[in-house]
């Protein structure tokens, strides 16, 4: 993951006016910062929720405190993706205790990002669901093709994990094995399990995992209809760099975030 101020093209750094749209703003204070990352995870959980990444209990998005780099704010066990508000989500230590917040946690959520969390800590937010086509493509144990120009935002980017697949990983050890497979890129296909994205934003982490859910459906479908034509190395590296950068991935759920804000603007109590 590269910030857009660090990205050279042709040995010339890359600019916001270059890019073509305004970098996010730090906030001033730790509690705007606190407050902003809440918002977004709050704003990313319903956005999950309408897509109908929900299932039952299952599925979680975490972002690290920016006072306290050791915890992470998550959504509460047992509610409604479409019905968090900021002042669910729950703090949660290292350790799996909640240190802020009377709602219980998801062991599954605790086990496997606070597990992510410790071993990157480049990573700020980390999303995880038990999305249809993630679930499926995530059975055959294979990356993603760069078959489609939104598959090369993963190319070369993402990792298939086969330990622990399909078992619902609630032991620590456990978390920790998946999390030392995982060591570099945006994604993993967990296999028989589903899908996991990373990223320095709330906004890319969740943005990543929507695409590549929506990739994992581009690739079944066009294999159900025959056998896809491979995007060339050199074109899938190329555009990987340009849409598949940290900046790239926060301004795409830009949209995103505009339209929960218009109709859900109770993210904020």
């Amino acid at each position: 993951m590269t910030n857009t101020q660090d990205r050279i093209i042709d040995g010339v750094p890359l600019t916001p006016k270059q890019v073509g749209f305004d970098l996010p703003v730090p906030a001033a204070t730790i509690e705007e910062e606190r407050t902003h990352r809440k918002a977004k995870l709050a704003g990313a959980l319903r956005i999950f929720g309408r897509l109908g990444f929900g299932e039952g209990v299952a599925g979680h998005i975490t972002v690290r405190d920016p006072e306290y780099p050791d915890h992470f704010w998550v959504n509460p066990f047992g509610k409604s993706f479409r019905h968090i508000r900021s002042s669910d989500l729950i703090l949660v230590n290292h350790s799996g205790e909640v240190v802020y917040g009377s709602s219980p946690v998801n062991q599954a959520a605790f086990v496997i990002h606070a597990a992510v969390h410790q071993a990157r800590p480049e990573v700020v937010a980390a999303a995880h669901a038990h999305s249809v086509y993630g679930k499926a493509w995530s059975s055959l144990g294979r990356p993603l093709d760069p078959i489609t120009q939104d598959a090369c935002i993963f190319f070369e980017d993402h990792t298939v994990i086969a330990e622990q697949g399909g078992a619902v990983v609630l032991d620590v050890d456990a978390g920790k094995e998946l999390a030392s497979k995982f060591t570099t890129g945006k994604a993993a296909i967990h296999q028989n399990h589903g899908l996991f994205t990373v990223g320095e934003t709330v906004d890319e982490a969740a943005f990543w995992f929507i695409t590549m859910e929506r990739s994992c459906q581009a690739q079944l479908m066009a294999e159900a209809a025959g056998t896809p034509k491979l995007i060339r190395r050199e074109y899938a590296e190329y555009t990987r760099q340009n849409i598949g950068y940290s900046i790239a991935g926060w301004f795409s759920f830009q949209p995103l975030w505009q339209e929960i804000c218009a109709t859900d603007p109770e993210i904020f109590d």
